[in-house]
């Protein structure tokens, strides 16, 4: 893990326990948008450890973020980017400054 970057360890295992099975990108992290934790789905997209958020991806697939609203208010947040795409900011109880971010391509109906 990067130096730079404190966290217990027990809070990296749990948000592993949580989110490695999650069918969509889900990240653990911090105020810093510096990412923590990911899921193999995220880590597959370019989310590694270490790395900042917004620095994976186009530029405009982060427009809208809503990391600021949820770490000031400590609520979590949620939007719809597209018919089939929601993302989540999910506060971490206990970890003012952690959060977990996820997106969900939401399938077609069968």
């Amino acid at each position: 893990m990067n130096k730079e970057i404190q966290v217990d360890e027990a809070v990296i295992h749990s948000f592993h326990q949580m989110w490695d099975e999650f069918p969509g990108i889900a990240r653990l992290i911090n105020k810093e948008h510096v990412v923590l934790a990911a899921n193999k789905v995220a880590e597959e997209k370019g989310f590694t450890e270490g790395i900042v958020c917004a620095r994976v991806g186009a530029p405009e697939s982060h427009k809208g973020c809503m990391a600021n609203v949820m770490l000031k208010t400590q609520i979590a947040q949620l939007d719809r980017t597209a018919q089939d795409k929601i993302r989540g900011w999910v506060p971490v109880k206990g970890y003012e400054e952690l959060f977990v971010h996820f997106t969900l391509t939401i399938p077609e109906k069968k």
